[in-house]
């Protein structure tokens, strides 16, 4: 028998549960311990909530989660009830599989000013994060700018510029449905500091803003470089970047617009005691594809900025951290003895959420590869010792099951759940 514990119960820690079963059947104990009471993590709290089919993975997890090797450990937290150094000692292998859930800072001045926040709040805000129901996002002035030009900064626009009737459907959570209903935001600018062909939006989520009811994609034509360029485009970029030259050719007039400035850098941000603008530089690529500033400056008017510039994985006390990586630091996968990183928090924030399946599968092989099969470690037995006798207060899979259906019960018309924003309301709705 081997025991493994997985820290985190998002796709990276759900896909290394999964290969360990296939990897050893039945003579393994995997236990798969959250801080939260609700597993799936990014797919429940960072996926788009007008993406469900998106979401549909977590019915594979669940699978998983329901046999009788693996253990959902819910309501836990990594250095308050057990320790790193606790867990090694109780199990053959710890996978550290916390993602990144935290923002990459933006480095300008003004930053820190009310009406400045970070996608990784904004996008926990209007899903429900427990950790950012409290967000309160500037909604009620004209302009709203935001920084990145990936798929989060799609999401986010898109949000943004949705109609209520347009989140049929989803399971954005209600505080922020009632906000973005009443928004005044009529202009959303999306700044890339590079032009069109470094774009990292994929033709699925950038074709869909060319389909909402009362917003347009707006795209200065001469950003666009010549047509003949896009040839040396892999394939599914160069679909995209149709998708551009589409809507600089379509001049749809709607209530919003989303304007895509290319060529723009935000220097700093300006407000009296709250954002009201954004100085951007506009650039230029180099030779080596880089951008540079050209000296050029311009006022952005905003009363909301979101930061979506990537993201990095919280240090662990104890755990060797890559800082200028925002990843533990690991050698494939291996951080210590019996310690290792799977998903972002080995590579960061890269790849799509079925690129955590192989990374698992990896991740199992090298556990194969450094235990025995005859354990004398204690596993979830010593575990469940360790957590009783500080007081835990352990929510099981089961438990789970109960708060999801108290959440779909509560669901307004047309929506898959409506999501408890606070883990005092998941543990009550445990017990109900």
């Amino acid at each position: 028998m081997r025991h493994i514990a997985v820290i985190g119960s998002g796709p990276a820690g759900y896909y290394t549960a999964e290969a360990a079963q296939k990897q050893f059947g039945d003579q393994v104990r995997v236990d798969i311990i959250d801080r939260l009471p609700v597993p799936f993590g990014l797919i429940r709290t960072g996926v788009a909530p007008d993406h469900q089919s998106i979401k549909g993975v977590s019915r594979r997890y669940e699978t998983t989660a329901l046999s009788e090797n693996v253990r959902f450990v819910g309501n836990i937290t990594i250095g308050e009830q057990v320790s790193i150094p606790e867990l090694l000692q109780l199990y053959d292998a710890v996978v550290l599989a916390t993602g990144a859930p935290r923002d990459r800072p933006l480095d300008i001045p003004g930053a820190d000013l009310p009406g400045v926040t970070g996608s990784a709040a904004f996008v926990g805000w209007y899903n429900g994060h427990p950790d950012f129901a409290d967000l309160n996002p500037s909604l009620h002035g004209p302009g709203a700018v935001v920084i990145g030009n990936g798929n989060v900064a799609l999401d986010v626009a898109r949000v943004l510029a949705k109609t209520q009737a347009e989140f049929a459907g989803s399971d954005i959570v209600g505080h922020a449905l009632t906000a973005l209903d009443g928004a005044k935001v009529e202009t959303i600018t999306l700044l890339g500091r590079r032009g069109p062909h470094q774009i990292n939006m994929t033709p699925k989520e950038l074709g869909e803003l060319g389909e909402l009811q009362r917003a347009a994609p707006v795209i200065d034509p001469a950003d666009l470089p010549p047509e003949l360029d896009d040839a040396m485009l892999e394939p599914g970029h160069r679909k995209s970047v149709t998708h551009l030259r589409h809507f600089a050719a379509a001049h749809v007039e709607k209530p919003v617009h989303i304007v895509f400035d290319f060529y723009a850098m935000p220097v700093r941000i300006e407000g009296d005691g709250k954002v009201e603008r954004v100085i951007v530089e506009r650039t230029r690529l180099d030779e080596r594809g880089a951008a540079v500033g050209t000296g050029e400056t311009y006022a952005v008017p905003a009363s909301l900025v979101v930061s979506c510039i990537g993201y990095r994985t919280p240090p662990i006390e104890g755990v060797p951290y890559d800082d200028r990586a925002g990843r533990f630091a690991n050698a494939e996968g291996r951080v210590l003895p019996g310690l290792y990183a799977v998903g972002w928090a080995r590579r960061g924030p890269t790849g799509t959420i079925g690129t955590n399946r192989p990374d698992g599968f990896a991740i199992v092989e090298k556990i194969a590869e450094d235990t025995e099969p005859n354990s004398r470690k204690r596993g979830r037995a010593g575990l469940d010792a360790l957590l009783e006798s500080r007081g835990a207060d352990v929510v099981t899979f089961r438990d789970w099951q109960k708060i999801e259906a108290a959440e779909i019960a509560a669901a307004r018309d047309g929506a898959p759940r409506e999501k408890f924003t606070s883990i005092d309301a998941m543990l009550a709705a445990r017990s109900s």
